[in-house]
């Protein structure tokens, strides 16, 4: 574990487990919480014998609760300070949520065209984008994502608690198996993050276009989500999402909501592993 500062001064959090010399696996989390939302996930692969590499976003989890960046394009600028840092070759890059819009943005920005990446998932990803558009009618309107916003400012800790007991994880649906420890794992990751950056980290997620990435995407991408998400809605997603890079694979999931990554570990691991070994 360590940081690495970026050319703009921020101290960026990462984890970096297993051996230099395997295969990197790089994870990157969604809103508002921080790279322990991939302890399934990392461990799993470092058993595999992977090299697994997570950083938190800036203003979340240990990273410097700066006032400013909180876009994609900081984003990625971030992932790549801490890619170059590492000097990370031949890397898979595994986004969830806002993650996703991070690995499509730094994907197409910055690995490709340093030839470090070999292949990308987006998982319940935001990408092309979330907000309804002329282009994307199918997108939610501007009216969630103040609601968000009103919702954080009055109370950001009630919010976090509300969005973790109910749809992040599906657990507001009838006959689930509410877990208590992945509330409070939830909330506890978004509280160590900065207001701030998660008020203004829901205009990046939600209004940000990311068709020209998607686009710009040459290498393998799976595209997989969880056809009950209540987050972020699969059809302005990832069938869109799917059209739009150059070599994409859809994989969804019935019944499986936004955090199926902690809800259906065992079933979207061994799904990653075999994306990444084909």
């Amino acid at each position: 574990m360590g940081y690495v500062t970026t050319k703009d001064g921020v101290e960026i959090f990462f984890k970096d487990w297993g051996p230099k010399d395997a295969q990197p696996i790089v994870f990157h989390h969604g809103w508002p919480l921080s790279s322990d939302d991939w302890d399934a996930q990392m461990l799993y692969f470092l058993g595999k014998g992977f090299r697994v590499v997570a950083s938190d976003r800036r203003g979340h989890g240990r990273s410097a609760q700066v006032s400013e960046g909180h876009d994609m394009d900081h984003y990625a600028a971030d992932v790549s300070a801490v890619v170059e840092h590492l000097d990370l070759k031949n890397a898979v890059h595994i986004g969830h949520s806002t993650g996703g819009g991070q690995v499509a943005r730094y994907v197409a920005k910055f690995g490709e065209p340093q030839g470090r990446v070999a292949k990308a998932v987006l998982v319940s990803a935001v990408p092309p984008i979330m907000l309804k558009t002329e282009a994307y009618p199918g997108g939610l309107p501007i009216e969630v994502f103040d609601g968000f916003r009103s919702a954080l400012a009055a109370n950001r800790a009630q919010f976090f608690l509300d969005v973790a007991s109910g749809p992040f994880y599906g657990f507001n649906r009838e006959g689930a198996q509410v877990s208590q420890g992945a509330i409070n794992n939830w909330w506890r990751q978004g509280m160590m993050g900065s207001a701030k950056a998660h008020y203004e980290g829901i205009k990046a997620f939600s209004e940000t276009d990311q068709t020209e990435d998607l686009k710009a995407i040459s290498v393998p991408v799976l595209v997989m989500h969880g056809e009950d998400d209540q987050i972020v809605p699969i059809a302005n997603s990832a069938h869109l999402a799917v059209k739009l890079v150059q070599n994409g694979t859809l994989k969804t999931y019935p019944g499986f909501p936004h955090g199926m990554l902690t809800t259906h570990a065992d079933v979207i691991n061994p799904d990653l592993l075999a994306f990444i070994q084909a």
